[in-house]
């Protein structure tokens, strides 16, 4: 079940600061953090500079350039969350472009040589690229709108049971795909109830409960200037292992356990005496390994289930 809500200008000047206590405007933790190890950040796309016949006739003495992002055409200005990244327009010896200069502000102003520049601003996992021309005289601003929105992920079980935010994570994917036709990964272990921040656009979601097979997938369209929530519900069973010489006997030690799907795919390994895992339903079959010896158990389970299966040591 996916539930859209579109009730925010996200990031957007006093309504964007106000709104902070629901978590839009806070940043992500690796967010921005440092300077990107390639060119340019993943699934970028440079778009021509603003006013490519503006070019100055010779770089000598400076401009002043203020930098301003918005998160829609007709919308405020970001207040805060941004990294700004400036480099130089022609690639280095080594086939990159040089990175000048780092801002955090939310409006930077510096100033740059006269000349052609390449600047990429990062709303969280949103950020726009473009080129820029600092003219020879008189301030300039450049305006950059990111046409971002947010995206909150609320996790649910098929029961009805509360489900803990610390047993599920997701991974982001964008709807452009490599040279294989795989979609593209924007982010990996996502956390419920945070806002992610994204450009624009149809993103597929995969998350995951618990750490095996209980996986919910969704498609979502994040719009720019709103929030959209969508809630994934997950069909799953918690099960608990135990090797045992009789019947509700003390679990064995040191077992190594393997859980394989119906197909015969190994699903989850582990050791322990009681390992608990949670699973989606279905039919496995669990091999217990102890002492050089093999014991096997074939089980199936339901969705709500909390199951402890035994694997009975045959002597």
């Amino acid at each position: 079940m996916i539930a859209l809500a579109a009730m925010l200008a996200l990031g957007l000047g006093p309504a964007y600061a106000q709104q902070q206590d629901r978590g839009i405007g806070q940043p992500e933790s690796n967010a921005g953090a440092g300077a990107p190890a390639v060119v340019l950040p993943p699934n970028t796309t440079v778009v021509p500079r603003s006013a490519p016949e503006a070019r100055p006739a010779a770089p000598t003495g400076g401009g002043n350039l203020s930098l301003v992002a918005l998160l829609t055409q007709d919308g405020q200005s970001i207040d805060q969350g941004l990294v700004w990244r400036v480099y130089a327009d022609r690639p280095a010896a080594d086939g990159k472009l040089k990175l000048l200069s780092t801002h955090r502000e939310a409006s930077p102003a510096m100033r740059l040589a006269p000349g052609d520049y390449v600047v990429n601003v990062a709303f969280g996992r949103a950020h726009l690229t473009r080129k820029i021309t600092v003219p020879a005289e008189g301030p300039a601003q450049e305006r950059f709108v990111l046409n971002a929105g947010g995206l909150r992920l609320i996790p649910a079980l098929a029961s009805g049971e509360a489900i803990s935010d610390k047993a599920v994570s997701y991974d982001i994917y964008s709807d452009e795909r490599d040279k294989y036709g795989q979609r593209m990964r924007v982010m990996s272990g996502a956390k419920p109830g945070l806002v992610t921040r994204l450009n624009a656009g149809i993103y597929s979601i995969v998350g995951t409960y618990g750490d095996a097979n209980a996986i919910a997938r969704a498609d979502v369209t994040v719009e720019a200037g709103k929030l959209t929530e969508a809630t994934l519900t997950h069909a799953a069973a918690r099960v608990t292992f135990k090797l045992v010489t009789r019947a509700g006997g003390d679990a064995i030690a040191d077992t190594q356990w393997n859980v394989a799907n119906a197909r015969g795919e190994t699903v989850k390994e582990s050791v322990g005496a009681l390992p608990t895992h949670i699973f989606a339903p279905g039919t496995y079959t669990v091999s217990a390994r102890n002492a050089g010896e093999v014991f096997n158990r074939t089980f199936a389970v339901q969705a709500g289930q909390v199951v402890q299966v035994e694997v009975l040591r045959q002597r």
